[in-house]
């Protein structure tokens, strides 16, 4: 294993990663502001089967919406929708959810516009919603992990995407490269409040600095939303 793999490994993709830790943190989250997500039907725009198999426990019933089709099959309760989160296939919205769930999806979406449609998706689908991002202005850059990688120039962040040994996928030449950087458009705080001005925006931290933003509309006491029954 290379020494940037091992790296990477250890800050993010092993099971005792920071990362892996920090997402267990988030779940525990999530859990938190939505006491009976158990018993809920979820639709994870731009997720993943995998993810939902990685749980202990996970709600009644699972929509998976994602442009590519899993490698993994999925079981009975998680149903996979090949689409596009930020225009679902029409019968998507003859459904009933109680809560729409995206973990980092919204900053690889493509643009304003459709960040836009996609926050129009989510409030259209169910009445709660937990919509997770990187927060711009972390200093280390969350798919890369190159510190400032996100104000570069856009050729710098082509050069690092194609060489840089701690990238996720090291991208083989440099129109790849291209694409992968141009695809993903981090946010901060003030364009997730826009785009869910009626939400609660949380802080996600590693000590004092803010890693992750959270837009929520949640069954929490306090919260902004309604209860699991609103969306039956």
């Amino acid at each position: 294993m290379s020494v940037g793999r091992n790296v990477r490994r250890i800050m993010v993709e092993s099971p005792n990663s920071l990362g892996a830790r920090s997402r267990g943190r988030r779940w525990e989250r999530v859990r938190e502001y939505f006491p009976s997500i158990d018993d809920m039907r979820v639709v994870d725009l731009g997720g993943t089967v995998d993810f939902w198999l990685r749980l202990d426990r996970r709600p009644a019933r699972v929509v998976v919406i994602n442009l590519e089709k899993p490698a993994e099959a999925a079981p009975a309760d998680i149903t996979v929708i090949v689409g596009d989160a930020c225009d679902p296939p029409p019968e998507t919205f003859t459904d009933q959810f109680d809560l729409v769930f995206s973990n980092s999806v919204i900053e690889h979406v493509g643009g304003h516009a459709k960040r836009l449609a996609f926050a129009e998706v989510t409030r259209r689908l169910a009445p709660l919603h937990w919509v997770q991002t990187p927060n711009r202005y972390f200093p280390l850059e969350p798919h890369w992990l190159f510190p400032g990688f996100q104000f570069l120039p856009v050729a710098a962040r082509a050069s690092v995407a194609q060489h840089w040994p701690l990238a996720h996928t090291r991208s083989p030449d440099r129109d790849d490269a291209l694409r992968a950087t141009m695809s993903t458009e981090l946010i901060g705080r003030t364009e997730l409040r826009s785009y869910f001005p009626d939400s609660e925006i949380l802080d996600e931290r590693t000590g004092p600095l803010t890693k992750s933003i959270i837009a929520v509309r949640g069954e929490k006491p306090g919260g902004s939303g309604e209860g699991a029954g609103g969306a039956r």
